[in-house]
């Protein structure tokens, strides 16, 4: 894994106040992005924690992988804007970029897609551990169990402190998530198993062994696929979202790799994190139809309602989320592929876009669609049911885990993760015998 390209650099010094004592604590600025307050030594020095709940104001790492800005609705990979990589990379490509920090010339391309397709086998006795799940379990559950028993099958890598094991855990893991997001839905509707195949592309073999069967000869669809890629590259990686540091964190106390990733995917599982295509789609569903689109615009617009439109808005985007607008040419392109041209759904969502662009409400609140406005549109047309939107998305974001989780182990300032906190329980006092209560 690269070494960051530009260390951050010195900006000065803030100083805090407490009591009668002053405190200069240094500021360091990055390549871009908002200047940090340096607060590692305001506990010995002064006595005192910061106080960030949901930490929204506090940078727990420096790192070189992904930069975003809401205020401006930009997102890049290693300095790469997500729209052309969106439009003229392909997902292993993306995946070479985030590890290794550069795009690959013509033979690195080669040799990491094919250390990436070599790769894309389970061991055969993972397919004995799925039948240990009920018929009906959800397939994130099923991929938090099968990617954290990784490390019972692949002893090989799960030496965090020799670089060859880490690559090789990455690159297993990048190869083995389709297969094992597969498996699961496989399992879950009851049909067998569907082996990889080498003389396929990255998302090509992941739809064959999604949607083919045994009985008939399964022809790819470029159109479909490229759309998957796509979708694929978007997720990739976010900077320090709640599930990329859910990783970081166990990986700080060196939990082998496979622990690390199946951590995150039972973060991603949380509904205000990963599940929101689905949230999305529902809402639409219920919507129905455009004629009751006024109905809901103004339920949202009536703060003691309760209720608010899914897909609009994001934490950190106030502006256009850039994966939304190529995420909406993806969306056309799937269902004019598949002749779904009047597609309700999309009219519905065609119509709330259009609100939200122009009615004063939603832009001075800034609620611009987001990626998850037609995510769930497109996957739902691809096959998909509700249930595995946030296994793919657990599928894509694998790559940007582990980047994330490689700087971490490379980075010498690291230590292991310990928030504090304000404590506001009981004051010390002294045990009280049960027969004097």
């Amino acid at each position: 894994m690269p070494k960051p390209p530009f260390a951050s650099k010195s900006g000065g010094s803030a100083t805090v106040v407490i009591g009668n004592k002053s405190i200069e604590l240094p500021i360091s600025r990055g390549t871009i992005g908002p200047d940090v307050v340096d607060v590692r030594k305001l506990y010995s020095d002064g006595d005192v924690f910061t106080y960030d709940p949901g930490f929204t104001s506090t940078a727990s790492c420096e790192s070189a992988i992904t930069y975003i800005d809401g205020d401006e609705g930009v997102l890049l990979y290693r300095g790469y804007p997500i729209e052309q990589l969106a439009e003229h990379s392909d997902f292993i490509e993306v995946c070479y970029l985030l590890l290794h920090g550069d795009l690959p010339s013509a033979d690195q391309l080669k040799t990491f897609r094919n250390a990436i397709t070599r790769h894309t086998m389970v061991h055969e006795q993972i397919s004995m551990f799925f039948r240990g799940f009920r018929r009906d379990a959800h397939p994130m559950a099923v991929m938090c169990g099968v990617v954290g028993a990784l490390s019972a099958f692949y002893h090989d890598s799960t030496d965090i402190n020799d670089p060859m094991q880490r690559t090789i855990a990455s690159h297993r893991m990048i190869a083995k998530m389709p297969t094992i997001a597969a498996m699961a839905y496989k399992y879950s509707i009851g049909q067998p198993f569907i082996y990889p195949q080498n003389n396929l592309n990255y998302s090509e073999n992941f739809l064959r062994m999604c949607f083919a069967v045994p009985a008939e000869e399964h022809k790819s669809n470029p159109v479909l696929a490229r759309a998957l890629d796509r979708i694929f590259i978007l997720h990739a990686d976010h900077e320090q979202n709640a599930s990329t540091s859910t990783v970081r964190l166990a990986g700080s106390s060196g939990a082998n790799p496979f622990a690390c990733i199946a951590a995150g995917i039972a973060c991603l599982w949380g509904p205000a994190h990963g599940g929101a295509n689905e949230a999305a789609l529902k809402m639409l569903e219920e919507i129905g139809h455009v004629s009751r689109i006024p109905e809901y615009v103004a339920r949202a617009k009536d703060k003691n309602s309760g209720f608010r439109l899914m897909g609009f808005g994001h934490r950190v985007y106030k502006n256009y989320d850039p994966r939304a607008k190529v995420m909406q040419q993806t969306c056309h392109e799937v269902l004019d592929e598949l002749g779904i041209r009047n597609d309700p759904l999309l009219q519905v969502a065609m119509e709330l876009e259009k609100i939200a662009l122009n009615d004063p409400y939603f832009v001075e609140k800034k609620l611009y669609p987001n990626i998850d406005f037609y995510s769930g549109i497109t996957l739902k047309a691809l096959g998909f049911p509700t249930s595995m939107f946030t296994a793919l998305f657990a599928l894509a974001r694998t790559v940007g885990w582990i980047a994330q989780w490689a700087e971490m182990i490379e980075d010498p300032s690291q230590k292991i993760g310990r928030p504090r906190q304000l404590y506001v329980g009981a004051p010390k006092r002294d045990y009280v015998p049960v027969h004097k209560r």
